[in-house]
């Protein structure tokens, strides 16, 4: 039985399915690929026969490097912010009764229901007076630490729901383990994979995050994002496309090292 249904062949039904996805996929990568090219093209209404080159690229690292540089650092910042905060909020929340875990929940999700523009006003309006906070890179991360806690904590209580954790602590505590013990050695191990899952997201939401920076940010402290629609608004699209370019050649690197640890990690 298991060698005929081996080499069944496969239903109209799949291959359709097969078709629309393929379909699917290519409708949403073509512009993606055709940005990149532009970014590569000596002269983009002329096309490829214009010649390839590099020197946009040399352009936009030259001027815009320090945009590259800060998104790099807030998007590490923030993953290190919402690690620490989202953590402990989705254990606090598998030990929460029902009712007030769903509130706090709710809570939580604020920042992603409202519109970025409205969270960044009420950051300004609040915070904008405080100091050289509102001119500090610090003042961008704080803006994205709200908008990402969320995904962080919803990845790791995922896991953690799905995991008898209850049971797990209490053999560990049965055996003498402390609180920090459990939660290092029980909690966090078993966990791994919505932790990693948590961080997937907040790196590339706090790397593309547009509407909420585009408000918090000064002329000191441009983001990637902010500096793209710029370079597309006041340059040649050849220059805004060498800037996609550059985000994808940062962004790339982080997202496979990261699901290869994922991969690893589930191994193991």
């Amino acid at each position: 039985m298991t060698a005929m249904s081996a080499t069944r062949p496969r239903s109209a039904t799949w291959w359709l399915l097969l078709m629309f996805t393929l379909m699917v996929a290519t409708f949403l990568a073509v512009p993606i690929v055709l940005s990149v090219l532009a970014g590569l093209t000596e002269n983009y209404f002329i096309g490829l026969s214009s010649g390839l080159t590099t020197k946009w690229l040399v352009k936009v690292w030259a001027e815009y490097r320090q945009s590259a540089f800060l998104s790099l650092g807030i998007a590490f910042a923030c993953l290190a912010c919402t690690l620490v905060l989202g953590v402990p909020a989705a254990y606090a929340l598998t030990k929460c009764s029902a009712r007030w875990a769903r509130v706090l929940e709710e809570l939580l999700m604020l920042p992603v229901a409202l519109p970025g523009i409205a969270t960044a006003l009420a950051l300004i309006t609040v915070y904008g007076a405080v100091g050289g906070f509102r001119s500090h890179w610090s003042f961008i991360l704080v803006g994205h630490v709200l908008f990402t806690l969320p995904f962080m904590v919803r990845s790791v209580l995922a896991v953690m729901q799905s995991v008898d954790m209850a049971t797990l602590e209490e053999g560990a505590r049965s055996l003498g383990a402390g609180f920090w013990q459990r939660f290092w050695g029980i909690v966090v191990p078993n966990c791994a994979s919505g932790i990693v899952a948590g961080s997937l997201m907040v790196l590339t939401l706090s790397m593309g995050e547009f509407n909420m920076t585009l408000l918090l940010h000064t002329p000191f402290t441009q983001t990637l994002p902010v500096g793209l629609a710029d370079a597309y608004a006041s340059l040649r699209i050849e220059v805004g496309s060498a800037y996609t370019v550059m985000f994808f050649i940062m962004i790339m690197p982080m997202l496979v090292a990261l699901q290869i640890f994922s991969r690893r990690n589930r191994r193991a």
